[in-house]
């Protein structure tokens, strides 16, 4: 893998049976898959695929809209997005090269852009072409779950590409006047909108991936929005940035409601009264309280709009990842790696995600081989061989007793005795020696090596340290002397890290006696 190539932190997925379920159940999808099966045997459509006036009227009572003022849009949405991916085929000169014709020629609700009311009696665009449903319908209504998640994904990333661009509105304001389309009076980037939608997704997927309550918790808006916008070194945002982000918080809650029927996204959407008309665009008002306060009433917080991605969403934002050249690990894919492999990787896993990889890897081995399988690998004296250690001590604790034999073997091993006569204490097992005072100060250096090499100077291994040093008169004046390459530089860091002067200068001394040995 190069070096340069970027890495997320590893995820739980649904099964692909799972998966499949929810994108089936997604509410633009069940739309469009409603009306596929309602174009059976056919359907006049006009010249991009789009359904004329009456039929658009017929698709909304037949998705059961009639009383809902945004029928007609959510109903042009889904036969948009069965056309797209192909739960509807268009014969005659209807096709999708006439989309972009299409979109200037009629608006959401069927009707012509230019404003015009469709009236009983009015004229209206003439038919173009039939629709009727597509060879892939059955493949997503009733394929196998690959079959239905790559449709899923096609339809999405059409929903993500009309989600990035800029708003109907203000296209048919320039189209009305006469004018020619242009991007650069819209104040709009294609390929910085969709950055921008790329990275928030982003945002989202690494929260869920590190934070273990994230999955059942949503973002608020605000902070999803000042994540993208505020830098990280800056303290208070200033009021230039607060527009900003407010800016950004407008754009967000449009496109996370256009988002949310994919199933992408759970989203409670912000609340219009706190919307407020500024030079003639929305905006939210004060966004500060959304970012700066650490107080605030979670119900006051939820107003500004929250998010979550889905389980679907999850695996969406990870294909997308994968297919833009991020290394996304999924747990699980380490259960045929070596021991070795797994060591290595376990540390930079969250720890839900650190366990379940663990257990999927000892679920393919029985207790005894995967045992003498850690421990073979636990060995070393290289700088990563603490933590190594430490991470295979904590991947032990998942193995039953069935595993005593391979503990048992390694009881006079100067490296992993120590850690065998824990786990061997902590299954209640008769007849274990002790360990010799050498082994225990060992142990002790080891421990605070890997937990130094695993989180730093941390307020954790602070307490450790302050417990081993209050707990054990003259704990300096042996330690200087274990025979293990971190000695030296666990001493450092217990100076650095105890709180009493004097015995933070006892251990400075100390490490100064154990670098003079060598």
């Amino acid at each position: 893998m190069p070096e340069d190539r970027p890495t997320m932190p590893p995820v739980m997925l649904h099964t692909e049976a799972e998966l499949a379920r929810d994108a089936l159940s997604a509410p633009l999808f069940v739309r469009a898959v409603r009306l596929a099966r309602w174009a059976d045997p056919h359907k006049p459509v006009g010249a991009g695929g789009e359904l004329l006036a009456d039929e658009l009227r017929e698709a909304v009572k037949e998705l059961g809209l009639d009383d809902d003022e945004d029928g007609p849009g959510y109903a042009a949405e889904a036969w948009q997005l069965a056309l797209d991916i192909g739960l509807v085929e268009v014969e005659g000169p209807a096709g999708p090269e006439d989309a972009a014709e299409t979109a200037e020629a009629v608006d959401a609700d069927g009707a012509p852009a230019d404003g015009t009311p469709l009236t009983p009696g009015a004229d209206a665009p003439e038919p173009a072409g039939t629709a009727r449903p597509g060879e892939e319908l059955p493949r997503f209504a009733g394929g196998a779950p690959q079959e239905v998640l790559e449709l899923w994904l096609n339809g999405l990333e059409t929903v993500l590409a009309d989600a990035a661009a800029p708003d109907l509105a203000d296209i048919i304001d320039q189209l009305s006047e006469g004018d020619e389309l242009d991007l650069d009076a819209l104040d709009w980037n294609p390929e910085e909108e969709a950055d921008f939608l790329d990275g928030v997704l982003g945002n989202l997927y690494l929260l869920t991936a590190l934070d273990e309550e994230t999955t059942d918790r949503a973002v608020p808006l605000p902070a999803l929005a000042a994540s993208m916008i505020v830098p990280d070194d800056m303290d208070e945002p200033t009021d230039a940035v607060l527009e900003e982000v407010s800016d950004a918080m407008m754009r967000l809650d449009e496109q996370f409601r256009m988002l949310a029927p994919t199933g992408i996204v759970d989203y409670r959407p912000v609340d219009e009264e706190l919307i407020e008309e500024v030079d003639g665009e929305g905006r939210v008002s004060e966004p500060e309280r959304g970012i700066a306060e650490t107080e605030v009433d979670e119900e006051d917080v939820a107003r500004y709009g929250m998010v979550r991605l889905t389980p679907l969403g999850l695996y969406a934002v990870r294909s997308r990842m994968l297919e833009a050249g991020v290394h996304a690990p999924v747990v699980g894919e380490l259960a045929p790696a070596d021991a070795q492999t797994l060591l290595a990787a376990l540390p930079g896993f969250p720890d839900a995600a650190a366990r379940a990889e663990a257990e999927q890897w000892l679920a393919g081995r029985t207790a005894t081989d995967a045992a003498a399988e850690l421990l073979a690998a636990a060995r070393g004296d290289d700088p990563e061989a603490p933590l190594r250690r430490l991470t295979c001590q904590q991947t032990l604790t998942l193995v039953g007793p069935e595993a005593e034999p391979a503990l048992r073997a390694v009881l006079e091993d100067p490296h992993l005795g120590g850690l065998a006569r824990v786990w061997l204490a902590e299954h209640g097992v008769d007849q274990v020696p002790e360990p010799s005072e050498e082994m225990v100060f060992w142990l002790t250096v080891d421990t605070i090596a890997a937990q130094l090499a695993a989180g730093g100077d941390s307020e954790e291994l602070r307490e450790l340290v302050q417990g081993l040093v209050d707990r054990s008169a003259g704990f300096f004046d042996s330690v200087w002397r274990v025979e293990h390459p971190a000695t030296a530089e666990i001493l450092e860091a217990m100076g650095r890290l105890h709180p009493d002067k004097k015995t933070a200068k006892e251990a400075r001394k100390a490490a100064f006696k154990a670098r003079s040995r060598h």
